[in-house]
């Protein structure tokens, strides 16, 4: 039976539409921390970009960003956000058709759907589990009537698939494993076949080929985009073009709508994938993901560690000053612990490194 699970910590929600023990969907909600996908502005044009096909764009908050089209320099544009920062550019926007600016200052118009707007929407007849109360404030009013109170969100079957989607390695069916290397340019992934001896009545193309719905949902669940390369496991050179009519097969109820290319003259399957919310390793990886993974530890880990006292998390500078502007993620956090959380920059510490002391 599908259900669409949500379980809130200080500051975010994770959102996983299962089935039984198979994990179909996944989504990060941070409310303090909006991603700016979907939203629309009104942005002020401060250097046109022909070569690039746009020009560059000055937000609400003094941050940039890259409007696609032609525009003349210092003119208001109403626009939509169709990519969120990641990969270390800035927000790409779109003009918005037939919509009249109106004011004489960037600003903000309003927000795109969250996360949890579109899981719910993608998921229209699924209850909505949750598992804490502080959720509720959250939640726009339209999605209330869909809550059901629950015990317990996550338990420890979902705990662990939402956490394998933090490491670089996935299982497939028939013994394969695919190992996913993010890169600047691209992302990686390499099929492995660890025992291809213990595989009876199967060979190399046809464990590929059974392999493929497991890994278009890898991608869909981690949220990779833009060039994706895979390498299958033990196909020969010349029949791996035919493995992209399956894999298209396979990618084609992605709701991003990636697209096969081809194989390239090295045998490696190509696909794009459109980019929109940043993928899941990134929003991991970011200073106030790290952030927040470290209060949600802390109070799992809890166990029977006495309340109150003078809790102090000591983490990087990037780590802290993200909290720090996370009141409502903190407030959470004291109201659990039962003390309010004292946060200390250690400058010699990397950004995925913290303490913490009860």
């Amino acid at each position: 039976m599908k259900e669409c699970r949500i379980a809130w910590s200080p500051g975010e929600a994770r959102i996983a539409v299962c089935d039984g023990d198979d994990l179909l969907d996944f989504g990060l909600w941070r409310p303090g921390m909006p991603d700016g996908y979907g939203d629309i502005h009104l942005v002020r044009v401060q250097k046109a970009a022909p070569a690039l096909g746009g020009a560059f764009v000055t937000l609400f908050d003094h941050s940039t960003g890259f409007l696609t089209g032609t525009h003349q320099e210092g003119a208001l544009v109403a626009a939509r956000v169709t990519r969120s920062a990641q990969n270390g550019k800035g927000l790409r926007l779109k003009p918005l058709t037939g919509h009249s600016p109106e004011g004489n200052i960037p600003q903000l118009v309003s927000r795109g759907p969250t996360p949890l707007e579109e899981i719910a929407a993608r998921y229209p007849d699924l209850a909505l589990c949750c598992d804490d109360p502080a959720l509720m404030a959250q939640i726009p009013a339209a999605l209330r009537p869909r809550i059901e109170r629950v015990s317990q969100a996550f338990d420890t079957v979902l705990e662990a698939l939402c956490d394998e989607l933090s490491t670089p390695q996935a299982s497939l069916p028939n013994g394969l494993r695919a190992t996913i290397t993010p890169t600047p340019a691209l992302t990686a992934i390499d099929l492995d076949d660890p025992s291809p001896d213990q595989r009876r009545q199967m060979d190399g193309f046809a464990a590929n080929r059974h392999g493929f719905v497991a890994l278009s949902r890898e991608i869909r669940l981690r949220n990779l985009s833009g060039a994706i390369l895979i390498d299958p496991a033990g196909v020969p050179l010349r029949k791996r073009p035919a493995l992209g009519a399956f894999l298209a097969t396979a990618l084609a109820d992605d709701p991003m709508q990636p697209r096969m290319l081809g194989a390239t003259a090295l045998g490696l399957l190509e696909v794009v994938r459109t980019r929109g919310r940043a993928p899941l390793h990134e929003a991991l990886s970011s200073p106030g993901g790290r952030g927040l993974s470290a209060l949600r530890q802390i109070l799992r880990d809890k166990g029977s560690v006495m309340a109150g006292g003078n809790p102090v998390l000591r983490a990087s500078l990037a780590v802290v000053r993200a909290l720090e502007t996370e009141r409502e993620a903190l407030s959470h956090f004291a109201l659990c612990w039962g003390a309010p959380l004292t946060l200390t920059m250690m400058p010699d510490y990397p950004d995925a490194y913290w303490s913490f002391t009860p």
